[in-house]
């Protein structure tokens, strides 16, 4: 406004001369410009809200977008880095002496509902090259025959216990198991689960360092007949298992799965075993031993083949589960920072809150974020094609730069992970595109369920029974 005049009257000096448009149409001034409404002022406003409102969205959905990405890179590179660290820490370790007293181990099999795969799980067992190694396999009450398909084919195996109690659930379960064992070292192995014959070999010699006390073993699908469940074994290849390496390096696993997973008895007991009042047993005693000072370390040799749900249904009802025991768990350990366990405080309760809570629970609303923001650059490209808008700008740029990051870290994951299947590896990124969407809706449900502090069962699976045999 203050430059119109001095625009008016070089104008003029230079011979325009200036009119209004009523002089030009030969009309009133009023009738030119007609008076405003009291209605249409506020139109006006509103509508003017309106836009400042979009604007300041698309620019927060747009802020939102790139610091996501911006973080998903940063941790992804972060955890590559730690898993290598990893595996040249190891590697360069002086390999146990064979010498090294070595505790005694028993595979404790919690089983509900399983007669159409604990056979081949035995069998699994059976097979290992440990030849001292025993199976105790208790049957929470299942109403299947388990206990009886189980007795059938080794109930008169020297190694092999076969119980059966009155339901109770998975923690009773376990509880009940460790305390009817006298073994050292408990190996928990999930009913629907095959392991290698040198799983458990590998998983023990971990014991012959006083310090640790609990010992994951790496958890693959073994059921890979459809796409959803190869998303989940790739899911299983370049996220849990590259993170579990990571995480080792500060004492910070999250989790030693129930699928397979090693732990000191003497210790687990002393932390009073598996509780109930979560729907991750596993995830909440791993935490609770970080917290008292224990040692929580991951073996990959140890290969067990569990079997992933082949159903969205069934793999909705089952994250489900762990997305709940999860928070369950984590809100138990809240008190953690304050606790001398650094690596629980600093390291395990952010990873888990930020990225197994947080983004998946944003997850949708970062795609979101990309088609607006991508769609407004599009918009205004035609109309201001020098004006800095290009749909190849900074949307397509961060999305580019984070997949590329994301596909050779899943191809560093596989490399880390020798004779598997890289064939896989082209179902990344439908996997990114649709699988987060899953995450995404099951985060949201169980957190609102948390929220209201809804109850939520087991929501047992129904089994396949198709886990492909363990490799020899």
């Amino acid at each position: 406004m203050q430059a119109l005049p001095a625009l008016i009257a070089a104008l003029r000096h230079r011979g325009y001369e200036l009119t209004t448009v009523s002089e030009l149409a030969g009309i009133p001034r009023a009738q030119a410009n007609p008076p405003v409404s009291a209605g249409q002022r506020w139109l006006a406003r509103l509508l003017g809200a309106n836009f400042t409102a979009l604007g300041w969205l698309g620019r927060l959905l747009d802020g939102l977008f790139k610091v996501g990405v911006t973080l998903s890179v940063l941790r992804l590179l972060v955890v590559l880095a730690l898993a290598l660290r990893e595996v040249a820490t190891r590697r360069a370790a002086p390999a146990p002496s064979p010498d090294a007293a070595l505790p005694d181990m028993t595979v404790i099999v919690p089983a509900y509902n399983e007669a159409r795969v604990i056979g081949a799980t035995i069998a699994s067992l059976l097979a290992s090259d440990l030849p001292d190694l025993r199976v105790y396999v208790v049957d929470d009450g299942s109403t299947d025959g388990t206990a009886e398909v189980a007795r059938a084919a080794y109930g008169t195996h020297p190694r092999v216990t076969i119980e059966r109690i009155p339901n109770g659930g998975k923690a009773h379960a376990l509880n009940h198991a460790l305390a009817q064992v006298d073994s050292e070292v408990a190996l928990f192995l999930d009913a629907d689960t095959q392991v290698n014959p040198e799983a458990a070999r590998l998983l023990r010699r971990h014991f012959a360092d006083p310090r640790v006390v609990a010992v994951a073993g790496n958890a693959k699908v073994g059921n890979r007949v459809n796409l959803l469940t190869r998303w989940q074994a790739l899911e299983y290849i370049t996220a849990q298992n590259v993170e579990r390496r990571a995480l080792a390096q500060f004492n910070a696993i999250s989790v030693v799965p129930g699928a397979i997973g090693a732990w000191r008895r003497a210790p687990l007991l002393r932390l009073g075993g598996f509780h109930h009042d979560t729907l991750a047993e596993d995830a909440d005693l791993t935490m609770r031993a970080l917290r008292a000072g224990y040692r929580v370390t991951y073996e990959s040799g140890a290969v067990a083949r569990t079997e992933a749900p082949e159903t969205l249904r069934a793999f909705v009802k089952q994250r489900d589960r762990w997305m709940f025991g999860t928070l369950q768990a984590t809100w138990k350990q809240r008190g953690a920072l304050r606790s001398r366990a650094r690596g629980l405080g600093l390291f395990t309760l952010p990873n888990v809150v930020l990225f197994q809570v947080l983004f998946p629970l944003v997850g949708a609303l970062l795609d979101l974020s990309f088609v607006v923001s991508l769609a407004w650059a599009l918009l205004q490209w035609p109309s201001h094609p020098d004006g800095g808008f290009s749909p190849t700008g900074p949307v397509l740029l961060f999305t580019g730069l984070f997949l590329l990051i994301d596909l050779c870290a899943a191809a560093l994951a596989f490399v880390l992970e020798p004779g598997e299947d890289w064939r896989l590896l082209p179902l990344l990124l439908p996997q990114r595109i649709v699988y987060r969407q899953l995450l995404s809706y099951v985060a949201v449900r169980a957190t609102l369920a948390a929220l209201k502090g809804k109850p939520r069962g087991w929501n047992k699976l129904e089994r396949s029974g198709r886990v492909a045999g363990a490799k020899a």
